[in-house]
């Protein structure tokens, strides 16, 4: 049985040339053309010979039987087919005459293929550009581009476009090289059988090999994030994890929990916490809870005194980055308010804090090694015991272990 041999074609497969010359190169070796993929062509191996390989083009995707019989009978086999791209092969010693011997002749073939070619340009020009135009908004609109990465809603996202935009350069290179190949034939130049690809053309052809690859493995991130992910109702005892409890911050025995108006699938939502997951931050966690105090009113006298408090935690791959998370997150979380209430204080226990308070509302903003927390509390508890908590329980992220191998140990 024959061994096949698989290598990384050039990925500009509208450089005929270059392409025949390669295919001879590789007869000589011993290796034979049987299949042209996206990046790969497959050889089988054999004697070395030398062998004639040429290309012939159908914007129809298919050369009628006849014509393939023409040729067979001139002594040239049909071997594979890429896209518009037919492959034969002959062998030198037969001295098969050419496929096409007018130059400007075969132009007329290019001619629908260049307009082929030249709507598929400016279809996926204009696909680029609306891409980068909606990743744009989603990134730089509001000034978080960190706080997008860290949540990860556009990562894979952006890899696509990333490839469609090299898609769509691929498309304006083949249109003008396909445009210049007809306008050659048209002068009577023949096709170029020697030309040979150069070192930058293996490297980019690698490189296309190796961007595809990641881009397939960035259709991991959905799935993990699926996977990781969940929403539970908070349990009313004060676990280990990193989160703020609002028994913690009003710090009163007469503090209860409602019975739940708004269940759904087992979740009580204004008594909950989610997981996440992303490259940049592997554990989140986004957590809601309210209580009620029986016989405390508001100050204002607008009814039953209920705190509440959300929590927002993040433990970074990348410890780097924990200060522009702070700064993001302020932008996030700012709602009209005066910039100058968002006060910087030192801390000896943090890496930074950022304090807001305004009557019953307080936001904290918490940045200590890998760990970063925001709260946003609405309630009488002063903003200190906020902090205080907060630097408890940032020690459970903020060192070189995962949650989990904490809570494991």
């Amino acid at each position: 049985m024959s061994k096949s041999v698989y290598k990384v074609r050039p990925n500009d497969y509208w450089r005929i040339g270059e392409h025949e010359n390669w295919f001879e190169e590789m007869a000589v070796k011993g290796l034979y053309l049987k299949k042209l993929g996206k990046m790969f062509a497959t050889f089988e191996k054999g004697e070395p010979k030398q062998m004639k390989y040429r290309i012939d083009i159908s914007i129809d995707r298919k050369i009628p039987d006849n014509q393939l019989e023409m040729y067979a009978e001139s002594g040239w086999e049909y071997v594979t087919r890429d896209k518009f791209f037919y492959v034969f092969s002959s062998p030198v010693e037969l001295n098969a005459p050419e496929l096409h011997t007018d130059s400007a002749e075969q132009s007329f073939t290019i001619k629908k293929l260049n307009q082929k070619l030249m709507r598929n340009a400016i279809f996926t020009v204009m696909a680029t550009m609306l891409i980068i135009g909606m990743l744009t908004a989603i990134w730089f609109l509001d000034g978080t581009p960190i706080y997008v990465l860290i949540e990860g809603w556009a990562i894979q996202q952006t890899i696509l476009a990333a490839f469609i935009g090299y898609t769509a350069y691929t498309s304006l290179r083949a249109t003008v090289s396909i445009r210049a190949l007809r306008k050659n034939l048209m002068e009577g130049k023949p096709i170029n059988r020697h030309a040979t690809w150069n070192k930058r053309d293996r490297l980019r052809s690698t490189f296309v090999v190796v961007f595809t690859i990641v881009i397939g493995l960035s259709a991991v991130f959905p799935i993990v994030q699926l996977v990781k992910m969940k929403t539970e109702t908070l349990p009313e005892e004060n676990g280990n994890l990193p989160i703020v409890r609002l028994a913690d911050i009003e710090r009163n025995p007469d503090l209860i929990r409602e019975e739940a108006e708004y269940m759904n699938d087992g979740v009580d939502w204004a008594n909950r916490y989610s997981t996440n997951w992303g490259p940049f931050a592997p554990v989140q966690y986004d957590t809601d809870e309210i209580g009620i105090v029986s016989g405390k009113e508001w100050s204002d006298g607008s009814g039953q005194y209920s705190p509440s408090v959300h929590t927002k935690v993040y433990q970074l791959t990348i410890p780097a980055m924990a200060d522009r998370l702070i700064t993001d997150l302020v932008k996030w979380h700012w709602f009209d308010e005066n910039k100058e209430d968002y006060v910087e204080m030192n801390h000896p226990n943090l890496d930074r804090l950022i304090v807001y308070e305004d009557a019953e509302m307080k936001k904290v903003f918490a940045a200590k090694g890998k760990g970063v927390i925001f709260v946003r509390y609405h309630g009488n508890a002063n903003v200190q015991s906020i902090v205080d908590e907060i630097e408890r329980k940032i020690m459970l992220i903020s060192g070189s272990k995962n949650l989990s191998e904490k809570e494991s140990n």
